[in-house]
């Protein structure tokens, strides 16, 4: 069967493979089921309404937040107290060895 040369322009062997195409064709027309689409509304996010504790906690913090701020400031305001007082209107220094125009003093000013 297979030893038969085929001649792909004769009549006969045009007709089968357009026969088989169209055949494909029906059937995947036939077998073929769209998808659903489901159209998703977009809903605008619900605005958060803090509770009573919610308030509280963030009451709690912002304090925490203020405490730290002062901490800080008092910290701040002390270095450059002890900075200050390291400069001797003599010329002497304390134990850091405070020189005029040294380390300390071109990062002072």
């Amino acid at each position: 069967m297979w030893n038969k040369s085929i001649c792909l322009t004769s009549r006969k062997t045009t007709l089968l493979i357009v026969i088989v195409l169209l055949s494909t064709l029906v059937l995947a027309g036939v077998l073929y089921e769209p998808e659903n689409i489901v159209e998703v509304k977009e809903t605008p996010p619900e605005m958060w309404i803090p509770t009573e504790e919610d308030i509280a906690y963030q009451d709690s913090m912002y304090q925490i937040i203020l405490s730290t701020q002062t901490d800080i400031d008092t910290i701040k305001a002390n270095i450059v107290y002890i900075l200050e007082r390291l400069d001797y209107e003599d010329g002497s220094y304390d134990s850091i060895r405070y020189v005029k125009g040294g380390k300390i003093d071109k990062r002072r000013n």
